[in-house]
């Protein structure tokens, strides 16, 4: 058997069923960082729009006062959520606040960090974005 056929590349690294909930966790968390950046720059392109005069901006603020752009307001609320609740957990994890002790790495490794506090900090980060989400577009759509 060639080495090759135990290597999925990025489909590999992309599953979520090898690593569980750590690993969705860690998809997460990137893309919610890109998403965010990408929100922030077309964000400076928006209120730059101000510099065109009131009418100049209330045409660019159109743009977001449509359905596609109240979903795309909530995407944003949730990614916002998402990034800073499982911020917190993985700088309280660094700081060795809820990781356990640690002991000797017997076979089958179960790593002291990967234990139910920091489960429930990614269920938690999960169910406060969907909240938030929800809530959101709850107050654009008027309900």
């Amino acid at each position: 058997m060639a080495q090759d056929e135990h290597k999925e590349g990025i489909k590999g690294m992309a599953n979520p069923g090898r690593y569980g909930i750590e690993r969705v966790a860690y998809w997460l968390m990137r893309l919610s960082g890109l998403g965010l950046l990408a929100y922030f720059i077309g964000h400076i392109y928006e209120t730059s729009n101000i510099l065109r005069g009131r009418v100049g901006w209330n045409e660019f603020l159109e743009l977001t006062q449509t359905t596609e752009g109240h979903i795309v307001l909530a995407i944003v609320i949730a990614m916002c959520v998402f990034h800073t609740v499982n911020g917190i957990r993985v700088m309280l994890g660094h700081g060795g606040v809820g990781v356990g002790k640690p002991a000797r790495p017997d076979y089958p490794y179960d790593p002291a960090s990967q234990n139910y506090r920091h489960k429930i900090g990614i269920y938690s980060a999960i169910i406060l974005a969907a909240i938030a989400m929800m809530y959101g577009l709850a107050v654009m759509f008027g309900e």
